[in-house]
């Protein structure tokens, strides 16, 4: 029976609660104009931040308007360890900082400023910037060092500290933070820029305090949460009451060898109530690819809200939500002291993936299959262009395809789930910044996952390594083997991995690496992954997929083997081509008789005929299910196993 949600009592009147919700808005998103305009750092300049406006006990009031969604779900956490941290010795200026991911932070990158808002001697309000610092220390440059086990290699672990003391700056703390930075002055610039947003929100709040009344705006930090919970619940008991439950796979565990690793998501509805249970995850991983219980739990909020894009982003929300992590030291509920800086690649876009996977079933007119892995990759050194040699970092991530949607093709070359505000950087800047010159950046061809409606496609970046010393990379991604998947029949996209060429030698590095040794002349290469495809290939229209050649997205031979489409070139220069259509019913029926049996072909034996030649990646992926150690051409059973078993449940089951 459904629970009755309808009634609540309010006592602001409707247009000064509606003024006041949508002025706490435009007041995160200040922060955020006050960040972009004196940041010091480009990873901050290209929006890896976010803000937030929280009442005196530490609930989230709002969120701004682009925050990207990883941080979502996670201030409110480090808002009220603060709160904890100091108690009552807390004062009008002071200023304090943690990164903390034991806390219920994201990971140590993400430091997060936090400035409580006095009236009248009386705590009223926090305000609060989370900024990615390009580098945290740790041993790798960039902090992400794909090796850690432990976070004692992932650079400084900043529990709450105070930075200003009644408005007094404490450069000694300041400096024991930043000098354990590869670049000090950028560190410190940035927490000045985050420290002046969270000014600008307190100027504000006092502003509409002035306007509008203590009493009316106490009111309207409890009345926008209750609203949110509300309208949340409201469309929770709109659905039908049930379980559904699904997994994803980070690649492997690199310390146990090849094998997926589940993920694990049950999803259960009850009246207007809202449950998940991750527990029955794998168990923590020897890698730094494992989310502390913050980020595990803002990867369940940021999949959900992806359905419920109207609502505003408050505690509200999170009201609405239970979500039991399971017990700790797993891969989704690590505990200090285990790695976790990697979680994003990890288990955070792998929760929200199969998050959308179940909601695509209650909602299917808003179906969404797999959408491409984030991925960072962080090159740094000395830079010899100039004569102090000083340290640099390039740190460079790319944009990528998102699923496709019932009725609808996925998101070409977009920012990825993890953040979708994240901008893409600007290659003039990039090179100007450090000696890293781009070769290429353009849409990756047969990127976009096969189905009915085609997974958006990714792109493939180029870079050549120039004037620099002492130069290391390190590549943070996933889904080599964990391939972008399809539903309802879709097919997968491409693997994630970085290809490093030196000397004229071409070798594959994979998709999870750290301190590479690389020097000035070598060249690397890597592409993201487009989304999976929704809905059997072979009832996509043959003239959508024409379309798709003529506009580079499918080849012609992709064309005939995923989609049993046959295209003729007419003119390549005018992008003409036309659909041969007994050639293409002739196709889809031999492709119909005998993509079952591909499925079952012995898997080694498919291996062999790749590094014979016979058959290519993509066949190997899409029509056998089989994985491999792309470097080696060495076939990994039990991960294909595994990668067999999601795509008989994913894709061939609907055929």
């Amino acid at each position: 029976m459904k629970t009755d949600v309808e009634s609540r009592a309010y006592t602001l009147d409707p247009v000064t609660f509606e003024v006041l919700k949508n002025a706490f808005v435009t007041i995160v998103d200040q922060m955020a104009e006050q960040i972009l305009r004196t940041c010091y750092s480009f990873v901050i300049y290209a929006r890896d931040f976010s803000s937030a406006l929280c009442d005196r006990e530490g609930n989230t009031i709002m969120q701004g308007s682009q925050d990207i969604a990883v941080h979502v779900g996670t201030l409110h956490f480090t808002c009220k360890a603060v709160i904890e941290a100091f108690g009552d010795d807390i004062h009008l200026g002071d200023v304090f900082a943690v990164n903390d991911p034991y806390v219920g932070g994201t990971h140590f990158n993400d430091v997060r400023i936090v400035r409580p808002i006095f009236y009248e001697g009386e705590i009223i309000a926090y305000s609060q910037s989370n900024g990615h610092w390009a580098d945290v220390g740790g041993s790798v440059p960039g902090s992400f060092d794909v090796n850690a086990k432990e976070h004692f290699q992932e650079g400084i672990r900043i529990p709450p500290v105070r930075l200003w003391d009644r408005g007094v700056y404490r450069g000694d703390v300041v400096r024991l933070i930043v000098s354990n930075t590869r670049v000090p002055a950028d560190a410190e610039g940035d927490q000045h820029a985050q420290a002046s947003a969270t000014r600008v929100a307190e100027q504000e709040i006092l502003r509409l305090v002035d306007k509008y009344g203590i009493d009316t705006i106490l009111t309207a930090f409890d009345e926008v949460q209750d609203y949110v919970e509300r309208l949340t619940r409201q469309r929770v008991a709109e659905m039908p009451d049930g379980t559904w439950e699904t997994e994803d796979y980070i690649d492997y565990d690199p310390s146990k060898g090849e094998g997926l690793i589940p993920v694990k998501v049950k999803m259960t509805i009850v009246g207007d109530q809202l449950s998940y249970d991750l527990t029955g995850s794998h168990p923590a991983i020897g890698s730094f690819i494992n989310a502390g219980f913050g980020s595990a739990f803002s990867g369940v909020i940021a999949g959900t809200k992806t359905f419920f894009p109207d609502v505003p982003l408050n505690s509200g929300f999170y009201r609405a939500v239970e979500v039991d992590l399971g017990p700790e030291g797993s891969v989704v509920n690590a505990p200090w002291p285990i790695a976790v800086t990697g979680f994003c690649a990890g288990p955070y876009e792998k929760i929200m993936n199969s998050i959308f996977e179940l909601w695509s079933q209650l909602q299917p007119e808003r179906a969404l299959a797999c959408s491409f892995n984030l991925e960072y990759l962080l090159v740094g050194g000395r830079d010899t262009r100039y004569e102090s040699r000083p340290i640099f970092m390039w740190y460079d991530w790319m944009v990528g395809g998102w699923g496709g949607r019932n009725g609808k093709d996925g998101s070409n070359a977009t920012a990825p789930i993890f953040g979708v505000g994240l901008a893409v950087q600007p290659l003039e800047a990039q090179e100007r910044l450090c000696p890293v010159l781009t070769t290429g950046h353009e849409i990756r061809t047969d990127s976009g996952g096969p189905g009915r409606f085609r997974g958006g496609c990714g792109v493939e970046k180029g870079a050549i390594l120039r004037e620099a010393d002492a130069t290391v990379m390190s590549y943070m991604c996933d889904r080599a083997r964990s391939i972008t998947w399809g539903i309802e029949g879709g097919l997968p996209s491409i693997p994630h991995g970085v290809w490093l060429t030196r000397d004229g030698e071409r070798s594959f590095l994979g998709a999870v690496f750290s301190n590479v040794e690389c020097g000035a002349g070598d060249e690397f290469t890597r592409p993201s992954a487009g989304g999976g495809g929704f809905g059997d290939p072979l009832e996509r229209d043959p003239a959508a997929v024409r379309e798709d050649v003529a506009d580079g997205y499918v080849s012609i031979e992709r064309a005939r083997k995923d989609y049993g489409v046959a295209v003729r070139e007419v003119d390549a220069e005018l992008a003409e081509y036309e659909v041969d259509e007994e050639a293409t019913a002739a196709e889809r029926e031999l492709i119909r008789a005998a993509r079952l049996g591909w499925l079952d072909e012995d898997p080694a034996m498919v291996a062999e005929r790749y590094r014979s030649g016979d058959v290519d990646q993509l066949d190997v992926i899409r029509r056998h299910g089989v994985i491999l150690d792309w470097g080696t051409g060495e076939l990994l059973p039990r991960t294909t196993e595994q990668f067999r078993a999601m795509l008989r449940r994913r894709s061939a089951a609907h055929w």
